[in-house]
């Protein structure tokens, strides 16, 4: 994938020596869980998941440049739940940032970048993003991002 630069973070592949970093954040209950993943129990969980990213080519690493560390991940997976929408070129937003970097606008600030790569760059015609009804953090990144309530399900809104 392209890497991507913010005045702050750096967008960039998944690289196997990130798992020490990956594991900080992803061991931490406030954060799998809010994204639908488990907790990772071990760092041979985060190598796992940092293998299947480096694969599939849909995340990115986010490091922060002033620490040179990996401070979370956004992706834009191939995910396509709106039937009526099958034939646009459409693709779903997600991320995790480590909660010793929330409150910063880190994330926004992430993601705004992937949202202008999206549409700038990959050509697409919609960019989804999805939250837990309960997952404040998420719902701030989504609202200072720009994205409008399409739907409600089982405790999940989807925005675009």
């Amino acid at each position: 994938m392209k890497t991507l630069e913010t005045d702050r973070l750096r967008l960039r592949d998944w690289q196997l020596t990130d798992v020490v970093d990956m594991y900080e954040y992803a061991k931490d209950e406030r954060v799998g869980p809010n994204a639908g993943s488990p907790v990772h129990p071990s760092e041979e969980v985060s190598q796992e998941i940092i293998e299947s990213f480096i694969e599939d080519q849909t995340v990115f690493a986010i490091e922060l440049k002033s620490e040179k560390k990996v401070i979370g991940s956004i992706g834009i997976d191939h995910r396509k739940p709106f039937k009526e929408w099958i034939h646009l070129n459409q693709r779903e937003m997600g991320y995790v940032l480590n909660p010793t970097y929330w409150g910063h606008g880190l994330m926004p600030e992430a993601a705004k970048r992937v949202i202008e790569h999206a549409f700038e760059e990959l050509d697409l015609d919609v960019l989804w993003c999805g939250h837990y009804s309960d997952n404040h953090h998420s719902k701030r990144v989504i609202d200072k991002c720009g994205f409008d309530l399409i739907g409600r399900k089982k405790g999940v809104q989807a925005l675009l």
